[in-house]
């Protein structure tokens, strides 16, 4: 249960990013509800991944959310804002979901 609540506050962290980069493109009210959606998205990734926290050990937890972070907000850049989906970001976006699978094999819960 503790590897979905982490996997799931790496999504919520897609989603405050990902909030972000709207809020960016749009003004006034537009840009209110977008930066309403970052707040959330930030609460509940934080208590997710302070749950995940009690329960592994914090530099893999802190590796795991980031990466899945980092991988889901580059699709999400790739997809929603256009941009460059080339041979090395896309290489390098699967050596981290290669680093991410081998912190989980290697650990003890």
């Amino acid at each position: 249960m503790n590897w979905i609540m982490l996997v799931v506050a790496g999504l919520f962290e897609v989603g405050f990013a990902s909030c972000l980069g709207k809020a960016k493109e749009t003004s006034g009210s537009g840009a209110v509800v977008w930066m309403g959606g970052f707040f959330l998205c930030l609460t509940v990734s934080m208590f997710l991944l302070y749950k995940a926290t009690q329960s592994l050990p914090i530099g893999t937890a802190y590796a795991v959310w980031t990466g899945v972070g980092a991988i889901g907000t580059v699709l999400v850049g790739i997809i929603v804002f256009k941009e460059p989906a080339d041979f090395w970001r896309l290489f390098f976006l699967t050596t981290l979901l290669g680093s991410i699978i081998g912190l989980k094999i290697v650990s003890n819960r």
